[in-house]
């Protein structure tokens, strides 16, 4: 879900909460599926040394195990090609997470990276009062665009930093997210509302299905912590049963149980779909 999210609101509760969550759901498998069969075709056509001639420049939200697969499969796809990567995210347990990730991964040896330990609106007011402006051949915004103050400007400005023949990659929610959190988000986006906003900006993109479904049997169970703690996740609280009245948790339950989820063989398996949008340049 909230997975690459404004971090700078991140405490150590909410990061667990968000590892039990990506335990739980396999979401980053699923992403990186669907990245695999999508991803590959945005690298080759015209050869690819003409079009990142000399560094592939990457930029990406919240880092974590997903970055170390993304970075590896450009490596793969475009292996003549050195790559840098600039990270953003607001919490330094998730920076220092990476690191210690980067430093036992062999193939991460290779690549420089450049830490910005800020907002994705912090960013862009650096990049404009410094004037001077990195571009980049892909930049992904995975299950983060929900925390962004203005979806339209994020879009615009990030856009505006991809390199010729760059991408911009979007992972974001198609279903659910907006009646599980009600207030807890200030402003729910789904991938309907990215989609008319790359429309009104004229913007070229394509959209691909990230299918997937996880067992939420244990957040039905009222003595289950690790059920609390992943609807703590779900519904962007800090602690879920403590943090509605009983009528409204029973909403939500229901809600879980009869319209996001379907049940088999006595489990219930939540709908987690998404959308991989690609926005070219």
């Amino acid at each position: 879900m909230a997975e690459e999210g404004n971090s700078t609101c991140y405490d150590i509760t909410t990061v667990d909460h968000f590892q039990l969550y990506l335990e739980k759901s396999g979401e980053h498998s699923a992403i990186l599926q669907s990245v695999q069969s999508v991803l590959p075709k945005n690298f080759r056509g015209a050869t690819r040394e003409e079009v990142w001639k000399c560094v592939a420049n990457i930029f990406g939200f919240a880092p974590g195990e997903m970055d170390v697969q993304l970075l590896s499969l450009m490596q793969t796809e475009i292996p003549a090609v050195p790559i840098s990567a600039d990270v953003v995210e607001g919490s330094s347990k998730l920076i220092d997470c990476f690191k210690a990730l980067v430093a036992k991964t062999p193939q991460m040896q290779t690549i420089p990276f450049s830490w910005h330990a800020m907002s994705s609106e912090e960013y862009e007011k650096l990049v404009k009062t410094k004037g001077d402006v990195k571009k980049f051949d892909f930049i992904h915004m995975i299950q983060m665009i929900y925390y962004v103050e203005s979806l339209e400007k994020t879009l615009k400005f990030y856009h505006s930093l991809l390199k010729n023949n760059g991408r911009l990659m979007i992972i974001v929610e198609k279903t659910y997210r907006k009646e599980l959190c009600g207030g807890s988000l200030s402003e729910y986006r789904s991938s309907s509302e990215v989609v008319t906003c790359l429309k009104s900006l004229g913007l070229n993109f394509e959209e691909h299905l990230v299918p997937n479904t996880f067992d939420i049997t244990e957040c039905l169970d009222s003595k289950s912590v690790p059920g609390d703690r992943l609807l703590s996740f779900m519904t962007a609280t800090d602690r879920f049963r403590e943090s509605f009245t009983p009528e409204i948790r029973a909403g939500i339950l229901e809600l879980l149980r009869n319209k996001c989820s379907t049940e088999k063989e006595g489990k219930v398996f939540f709908n987690s779909n998404l959308s991989c949008i690609l926005v070219h340049a």
